[in-house]
């Protein structure tokens, strides 16, 4: 792996200045950009740090873009990330956090916490594998599941599982990259996994590729489809769906209709909290465009995060 340094930014005068900056590890996965928006942008197929933190508050979102960042590639040019300025896991609300420390091995995907109302947690997808990070993961209540939503993101899951005395689920189309799991999902109806907590296989992105809706609020969506920064409207990945983009249409006209959420959440690109009447429209939308869609080469560079 590459651990150069892109240049620091220079003054008009050509002086070099410090502050943060993202090295050339940089793999633009859109982690730092979903944290750090009006901070860190995208440059020439890459992350660049726009503009220097100004408070505080924009100081915590860069060590959130830092702390999350698979590579590690966002740095500071005179000190080291300060492990007291960790803030995972992140709260999103009073129910579910947001994991950080997203793994290479994932991806760069996001990963979720759960927590239900009798006082245990789910954990959905995971972050890159630590027993220092399970500890603080644990500390918001013993995790009794640990949910896959996919084959990509299956990196870390059996040791999280060890960990924590969990229950590991992956669904049988992407069972060979987590043979052990300890539950299988199996066709495409939706399973009640716990009260409150429904399975829906949505096969497409992968050919096991599964959401998870919790209490009518919260949608765990792995790689199915994700919040755009660029149209503002919640969009498939059709650039990268490693399976069929005609099966995930067929998934999506099967399945959107009974999805209820205000919360999507998902593995790679934003999140966004929108009104369940609301969220119900655009999956309609997204359904009949997602019809039209032809299959597409894998082009990373073509995704409108």
């Amino acid at each position: 792996m590459n651990n150069a340094r892109t240049p620091r930014p220079a003054s008009a005068d050509g002086a070099v200045e410090d502050g943060w900056f993202v090295d050339d590890r940089c793999t633009n996965c859109d982690v730092a950009r979903q944290l750090a928006p009006d901070l860190i942008v995208e440059v020439d197929g890459r992350s660049e740090v726009l503009r220097q933190p100004r408070g505080d508050a924009e100081t915590r979102r860069l060590n959130a873009a830092a702390f999350a960042c698979p590579t590690r590639s966002i740095r500071h040019s005179a000190e080291r990330l300060n492990p007291a300025a960790d803030p995972y896991p992140l709260p999103l609300d009073d129910n579910v956090s947001l994991c950080g420390h997203n793994s290479p091995h994932t991806a760069g995907a996001n990963s979720y916490l759960l927590r239900r109302p009798s006082g245990t947690v789910m954990m959905v997808d995971t972050p890159r594998w630590s027993r220092a990070l399970a500890a603080r993961y644990e500390a918001l209540g013993p995790v009794t599941d640990v949910l896959l939503t996919h084959r990509d993101h299956a990196a870390h899951g059996r040791q999280y599982a060890d960990h924590f005395g969990a229950r590991l689920w992956i669904h049988e189309g992407d069972l060979d990259a987590r043979p052990d799991a300890d539950h299988v999902l199996r066709g495409t109806r939706a399973v009640d996994i716990d009260e409150g907590v429904r399975a829906y296989p949505l096969p497409g992105h992968t050919q096991g590729s599964v959401l998870y809706v919790a209490d009518e609020r919260y949608c765990f969506s792995g790689d199915s489809f994700y919040w755009s920064r660029t149209t503002g409207d919640i969009e498939v990945a059709e650039h990268v769906t490693w399976y069929s983009i005609r099966e995930l249409a067929a998934s999506l006209a099967r399945t959107a209709g009974l999805l209820r959420f205000e919360w999507l959440l998902p593995g790679h690109g934003d999140r966004k909290r929108l009104p369940l009447e609301e969220t119900a429209e655009r999956m309609r939308q997204l359904t009949a465009r997602t019809r039209e869609l032809e299959p597409r080469p894998i082009d990373f560079t073509a995704t409108r995060w």
